[in-house]
């Protein structure tokens, strides 16, 4: 049996590791699988995580907030490594890719999962910022990894936004370690996530109010908030499927997960400034501006970037309201959005290699030509778009009930934003998938797995949820109040 300590060590270490290996195996078969067997062995650590917790070390550590999304990440990472291993290998006997560019896309694909692994571990708030760093790099390159004009002009609009909101990110947390220095004294401690929160009370307010708007800029370029979304649209539409759907499904949740922990030192701080309010008008922003962008979009990935910056909104509004409904919501939809909008990308990953195009218009009649894409895209759309019984559906109606109960006028922009996001995907979902059959209907060789099991959790999600996960919720939504 594994002891937590060495889970702990080895959910960095096996990535790292299969980085290194991958970096200099050649052909893409080998490399393929070996991805696949280490994002599996780092989720089997992570799951010991959960019953067994390490002791606080001096750079990382372990609390039942950074768990659960450990887990999720890392069943995530290995879900969508499994798509690729067949995604990746259409692209190459079509040519779209070639060896010589795909060389490193296994290795790097690691990296990132150390990367964000490491953000949601770390005890630390300079190497948690180092991290999302390196995590921002590496998703450049794997964006560009085409090569046409496109997909570099994608990947240098990501690096550039993504270096100015991590330099504010940077900038943000340099104020807190000086609004900590005189309390906690100088050095690591006053980096360490662990003791700012046991003394942010007696921390400088001024110095952290100025700080949180920094983080909350920065970070929340890189969750992708209105109007510093602007990466985000080109990133998914260039870049490869898989990435996308890591983007959507862990990166993003990764970078709120920082804002939120500065969040829970000003709310140990009674002088500081009330977070939420920011987060409820750039969660608003968010969420009212992509639903009515979803209307215009022409290619399928670019539409679903938005509908990723709609409910990123969503759930920044949640945790923006806070108390302990409003919360719970949060780090359900959280959840739920992950494991929905992946199965999505993994659906039109594949779609997009058949009919040969990304553009809505040329994809039509789905369900009769390929049925399981199909109707695995539609109950995706379903329960995305938060249609019961989906698992969304009970995160949303969540947020909304919290949302009248303490502060109804808010509620109605957040029910608009919802409903205007509604229409817009039914209404792209319905000649996408039931319409005169169009473009090419010759079938692809996929795995369908990954997409099947996520939508099935999502769906037994949306009817019942074991007690002990809500249990674990509420406690990570007590953290949080």
């Amino acid at each position: 049996m594994i002891a937590a300590a060495d889970a702990l060590y080895l959910v960095l270490a096996i990535p790292f590791a299969a980085a290194g290996v991958l970096a200099l195996l050649p052909g893409y078969r080998i490399t393929a699988r070996l991805n696949v067997v280490a994002t599996a062995a780092t989720f089997a650590m992570a799951c010991i995580l959960v019953v067994d917790r390490p002791p606080v070390g001096r750079f990382l550590f372990v609390d039942d907030f950074n768990v659960y999304l450990i887990v999720l990440n890392t069943f995530v990472g290995f879900t969508t490594s499994v798509f690729s291993a067949s995604y990746i290998g259409h692209e190459l006997e079509t040519g779209r890719l070639t060896p010589a560019y795909l060389r490193f896309y296994h290795a790097m694909y690691q990296v990132l999962m150390f990367a964000m692994n490491l953000a949601l571990l770390s005890d630390n708030i300079g190497l948690m910022w180092v991290a999302i760093e390196l995590a921002t790099l590496t998703t450049v390159l794997m964006v560009g990894i085409y090569r046409t004009h496109e997909a570099i002009e994608a990947a240098w609009k990501y690096f550039i936004l993504g270096s100015v909101g991590i330099a504010l990110a940077l900038f943000g947390t340099i104020l807190v370690y000086l609004a900590a220095q005189p309390v906690v004294g100088e050095g690591l401690d006053a980096l360490s996530w662990t003791r700012l929160v046991e003394s942010a009370a007696r921390f400088n307010a001024p110095l952290l109010n100025i700080a949180f708007v920094f983080i909350l800029l920065g970070y929340g370029t890189k969750v992708g908030l209105a109007p510093l979304h602007a990466w985000l649209p080109d990133a998914h539409a260039e870049g490869p499927t898989p990435i996308s759907a890591v983007l959507s499904g862990l990166l993003l949740n990764v970078a709120l997960y920082a804002v939120l922990r500065f969040k829970m030192i000003l709310g140990a701080n009674p002088e500081a400034i009330a977070p939420g309010p920011l987060m409820i008008v750039m969660g608003l922003t968010s969420l009212i501006f992509a639903a009515f962008m979803l209307y215009r979009r022409r290619d399928i990935k670019r539409m679903f970037a938005y509908s990723s910056i709609e409910h990123m909104g969503i759930i920044t509004f949640a945790f923006g309201m806070g108390g302990a409904l409003a919360n719970f919501a949060g780090l359900l939809h959280m959840t739920m959005h992950s494991l929905t909008k992946s199965a999505i990308f993994f659906a039109v990953g594949h779609i997009a290699q058949v009919k040969g195009t990304q553009r809505i218009a040329e994809i039509r009649g789905l369900t009769e030509t390929h049925p399981v894409l199909g109707w695995g895209l539609v109950v995706g759309v379903v329960a995305i778009a938060g249609l019961p019984p989906l698992g969304i559906f009970m995160s949303e109606f969540l947020v909304i009930s919290s949302t009248f109960a303490r502060e109804p006028l808010l509620a109605v922009p957040l029910v608009f934003g919802i409903l205007v996001g509604v229409g817009a995907l039914v209404l792209r979902l319905h000649g996408v998938a039931f319409g005169e059959p169009l473009g090419s209907t010759a079938p692809v060789r996929a795995t369908h797995v990954p997409m099947l099991a996520h939508l099935a959790i999502v769906l037994v999600a949306g009817l019942w949820l074991p007690p002990p996960l809500v249990a674990w919720f509420q406690n990570v939504a007590e953290l949080l109040r």
